[in-house]
């Protein structure tokens, strides 16, 4: 007769305190979204009332016929796809280089590939702000592009060299011993393996760049983009409601990549353990 498996110990009484915990941070970090979705049907244009006195949805409206909502929207989408174009070649290299391969200094690469997102954004923006003034670039465009490639550049990195470390060597050397060259390899056999974190990461480092405010206020100059433009309105007490619905629209855009990266990786996970 065989013996039954054993069972995993369970303490009943911490479920409760753990749950209450877990649902206290949940909500610690999602109302204040949710209140900022709230007042942006607020029919109450100056200030900030709880519970509003009435919901309208005109201040979308107003949002959607403002010229300069439009013009910084389409700057911050800009910069976001070169910034993750950037991150997705400057990343995959990196971790191409890096994840299967032994050398003097590795590790401190390694630091230093990933140093940025961990450095606040404003140590970032003034590093970098100090470097163009030092090297007399002036403000543009690329100034802001290179300013988010910099941390773009690490959540990429980090997909793709997690991905390259599951991957079995076996099957790049049989590629190799049935006649294909580096390029073909690269093309049929590993691209196919890291699409999914590349897509993965792409999308992570696109909604990180397009709300990102401080490495944005450093290195724009005269561009406005959607962040610098929510902070100049702020001070516009009349205009919060606009301010609130491009604030729901950031989150609305953010979510959908997040969301996206947040599936493909957990499919890949469940793949792996099949």
């Amino acid at each position: 007769m065989r013996s039954k498996p054993p069972s995993r110990a369970t303490n009943p009484g911490a479920a409760w305190p753990l749950k209450i915990a877990t649902w206290g941070v949940v909500l610690f970090l999602h109302i204040p979204l949710a209140l900022i979705v709230l007042y942006a049907f607020s029919a109450e244009d100056k200030s900030y009332i709880f519970p509003p006195p009435a919901l309208t949805t005109d201040w979308f409206a107003v949002a959607w016929e403002r010229d300069d909502v439009w013009a910084a929207m389409k700057m911050s989408a800009k910069v976001a796809v070169c910034a993750t174009g950037i991150a997705l070649v400057l990343g995959t290299l990196a971790a191409g280089a890096l994840a299967r391969t032994q050398f003097f200094g590795r590790e401190a690469i390694n630091l230093l590939l990933i140093l940025p997102i961990a450095l606040p954004g404003v140590v970032t923006g003034i590093a970098l702000r100090s470097a163009y003034h030092t090297l007399e670039i002036p403000f543009s465009f690329w100034t802001i592009v290179i300013g988010h490639a910099t941390f773009c550049v690490v959540v990429v990195y980090n997909n793709a060299v997690a991905r390259l470390r599951r991957i079995s060597p076996s099957l790049l050397e049989a590629s190799m011993d049935l006649g294909a060259n580096t390029f073909q390899t690269f093309r049929y056999v590993l691209l196919p393996q890291l699409g999914s974190a590349l897509l993965a990461g792409g999308l992570l480092a696109f909604a990180l760049s397009f709300d990102e405010v401080i490495v944005t206020t450093f290195t724009a100059g005269q561009q406005t983009t959607l962040p610098i433009w929510m902070l100049q309105e702020l001070i516009r007490p009349r205009q919060r409601p606009v301010t609130n619905v491009v604030a729901v629209f950031i989150i609305a855009l953010t979510f959908i990549p997040i969301v996206a990266a947040y599936w493909l990786t957990r499919s890949d996970e469940d793949s792996q353990h099949r």
